[in-house]
């Protein structure tokens, strides 16, 4: 019996065995107490169920970055090392900076709390200047702030989490030159600036999102996305099979962009999963829950409630479904047949304090139709 066997189901026989031991060593008064590893404490499951709330259908990725806090807060992270390097892969609108933004605001309570790097900007070695600084010497050296500089790092923390989390957005269209300054800190923790003065980053997440290997990924999907009379069609988008297959090309893209040294710093690659019809279904009522909240927490907009039918949900996603965009386009459907049409209500004065709208489908038309259900009515 082995430690692994315990983990998968046999604890009891592992637990009699252990304690028949300790009988045969001639101690019947001692008991042994078996330990459950995998067990996470509060802080880590408050996080775990707050990224599950706001990321859809990236269960393995929540499942990394918790994991990673967990150790962190058990001060069993690497010394010297960052708390934990993710590599997210995946195609767009598959939820990988949204994962970012959700530990921000889970972690710190906010979703701009962290550093965003967009490596498009650093298509060029001579860019490096922005994140690091110009040496003395240089032209624009005292003008030039670096990005990376250690109170950027340290600017979001609170008196409960002192953790920093950095982002490099789309990885691979940065320069080589990005791309060795990243192995001094996914390695070491540490980065020199212009100035010579060094930043920690042993107290942060590092994440690296990517786009290498969505077209292959694109034509192992087939997604069968659409409604037919307002009934979901079956979704095989995300079959066990299908999914391999896609990991598969996503790593097998990342390793061909970089190099060896680059890939072994990573502690995890995730390639995330094409969004479904079931997916994109629960983001649909993620995002009208959150515009409901733009119309609750705008200091200039007229508080009130607003609902939609089952039919116009239906008529949105079959509007917002797409393959190549993923959540993205849903989001830019829900913006223009449902906030533009709320903004240009209360511009006009059509809405008033307290009211509740009902957002539903004109069917032969497919128009939304908006109605007012009831007046003043006291708000949360």
């Amino acid at each position: 019996m082995t430690y692994d066997d315990v983990a998968f189901g046999t604890r009891d026989a592992f637990l009699f065995k252990q304690r028949k031991k300790v009988m045969s060593n001639g101690n019947p008064s001692r008991t042994a107490r078996l330990l459950d590893p995998t067990r996470t404490g509060q802080d880590a499951e408050s996080l775990e169920r707050n990224l599950l709330r706001r990321v859809v259908g990236q269960d393995e990725a929540v499942h990394h970055v918790v994991k990673a806090y967990q150790t962190y807060l058990a001060g069993m992270a690497c010394p010297g090392r960052p708390i934990g390097n993710f590599l997210f892969l995946g195609p767009t609108g598959s939820g990988k900076t949204r994962m970012v933004e959700s530990a921000a605001e889970a972690l710190l309570g906010d979703a701009r709390a962290m550093i965003k790097i967009d490596c498009a900007e650093f298509a060029h070695g001579h860019e490096i200047a922005k994140l690091i600084g110009s040496p003395p010497g240089y032209l624009g050296h005292r003008e030039t702030h670096p990005a990376l500089s250690q109170e950027s790092l340290d600017r979001y923390h609170t008196d409960k989490v002192k953790l920093s989390l950095v982002l490099f957005d789309e990885i691979e269209k940065a320069s080589d030159t990005l791309w060795n300054l990243l192995l001094g800190i996914l390695d070491k923790a540490t980065l020199t600036l212009g100035d010579n003065s060094r930043v920690d980053f042993s107290r942060a997440l590092i994440f690296m999102t990517s786009n290498l290997g969505a077209a292959e990924m694109s034509k192992l999907v087939n997604p069968q996305l659409g409604f037919a009379s307002g009934i979901e069609r079956p979704d095989v988008s995300n079959d066990e099979g299908t999914q391999k297959k896609v990991s598969r090309a996503g790593l097998e893209a990342a390793r061909r962009k970089f190099t060896p040294e680059f890939m072994n710093r990573i502690d995890k690659t995730v390639v995330f999963n094409s969004l479904g019809v079931r997916e994109l279904r629960k983001i649909l009522d993620l995002e009208v829950g959150y515009i409901q909240q733009r119309i609750l927490q705008s200091p200039t907009a007229t508080p009130f409630v607003f609902y939609c039918t089952d039919q116009v949900k239906d008529h949105l996603l079959k509007e917002g479904t797409d393959v190549k965009y993923g959540a993205r386009h849903l989001k830019r459907v829900l913006e223009r047949n449902i906030v533009q049409p709320l903004a240009n209500l209360i511009a006009t004065g059509q809405v008033s304090i307290g009211d509740q709208l009902c957002v539903d489908l004109d069917e032969e038309t497919s128009n939304l139709l908006f109605l007012k259900d009831a007046e003043g009515l006291s708000l949360p």
